[in-house]
């Protein structure tokens, strides 16, 4: 039996691999094989309904649809469930479980290294990992593979803190603080990333060139949430930076994109 994904793909096979059906596989009193997924915890605040599938818990935040949108662009078979943050569902005990640190995304893959299960969190990690387990989205060559991930360290460690301090000093409680100092301090760095973002880009079609990476899939979220959801489009004076709005087009304009920024979403 094979299991078609959200986007199109298939679950490989494991039942002709003997060696692994003691780690991976369970029956259901019909006979039927599923994958054994009783050593995660977080199983039980949100029940597997295809077990053999990637189990993603998340919600369709910036960082959350990185992970969605690799699903999508990879065809993996993976089931969604939504963490509700703004309930504070993270910092449950079922998903800390996975997670220690209480942030979404996290997966749990049936068919991990060796064919055992194996738990991830960090949007970051869950994107190597992913295209290491697919072998697409990141060069196979070592000197481009490690640019690419140097481009996703680029996104970790500054797009996302600063465009997500404008959210909050520019949208959410913050706007509320009569001295705007902390705010501008985070539109000027933002600017200032938009700019090497700009920089890089241009006369690529994509970060790393011709070909769509972990790279892109990892920065577009942000920056289609900078100028949606945080309305900081004139703030930081988007459409002066050209090469970034175009590839913010390109990006928005794949079919995968557009379903991963939805998933899971708020029913």
């Amino acid at each position: 039996m094979r299991y078609r994904g959200r986007g199109g793909g298939f679950a490989p096979p494991v039942l002709n691999d003997p060696a692994r059906r003691p780690t991976l596989l369970a029956f259901s009193a019909a006979g039927t094989a599923v994958s054994d997924l009783s050593a995660f915890p977080i199983t039980t605040r949100w029940p597997a309904l295809h077990p053999e599938r990637i189990q993603l818990y998340s919600l369709n935040t910036p960082n959350g649809v990185k992970v969605s949108i690799m699903l999508e662009e990879t065809g993996l078979p993976y089931e969604p469930h939504l963490v509700d943050i703004m309930q504070d569902e993270s910092h449950l005990p079922a998903f800390l479980s996975l997670n220690p640190n209480g942030k979404i995304p996290a997966i749990v893959d049936p068919d991990g290294p060796g064919g055992k299960p194996l738990g991830l969190f960090e949007s970051g990690a869950i994107l190597l990992y992913l295209a290491e387990k697919t072998g697409r989205f990141i060069p196979a060559d070592p000197a481009r593979r490690w640019e690419t991930i140097q481009w996703v360290f680029f996104q970790m460690a500054s797009i996302g803190p600063m465009f997500g301090q404008i959210g909050f000093f520019h949208k959410f409680a913050g706007r509320e603080y009569e001295d705007k100092r902390p705010l501008q301090r985070y539109v000027d760095e933002s600017k200032r990333l938009l700019g090497v973002l700009d920089e890089r880009l241009a006369g690529r079609d994509w970060i790393m060139g011709e070909d769509y990476s972990i790279a892109d899939i990892a920065t577009l979220g942000w920056v289609n949430n900078l100028v949606t959801f945080y309305g900081a489009r004139e703030l930081v004076a988007f459409d002066g930076y050209a090469n970034v709005a175009a590839w913010l087009a390109r990006g928005l304009a794949r079919p995968a994109v557009q379903r991963g920024l939805g998933i899971p979403g708020r029913s």
